[in-house]
């Protein structure tokens, strides 16, 4: 359940309120009556999922040559003329 605090209770009760949210509690900051922040448990990185890797385009190899520069034909053909 979230708990609703105006902003003055909660900046003489911000210690006790992380602990609150990091415990897992939803806590919202009120100004004038209006929500303006919501305090809420920090991710921990420890827990999140390594990415998956992905083999684009199903490529398993690339040859050794695949950065060597463009023959003079094929720059001509992207029309570049050197």
């Amino acid at each position: 359940m979230t708990k609703v605090f105006n902003l003055y209770e909660a900046k003489n009760q911000l210690s006790s309120l992380v602990d609150r949210a990091a415990a897992g509690e939803e806590i919202v900051i009120a100004k004038h009556g209006q929500p303006m922040a919501k305090l809420v448990p920090a991710r921990d990185k420890s827990t999140k999922e390594p990415r998956k890797q992905r083999k684009l385009l199903h490529l398993t190899y690339m040859a050794d040559d695949f950065d060597a520069p463009l023959s003079p034909e094929l720059l001509k053909l992207f029309g570049y003329d050197p």
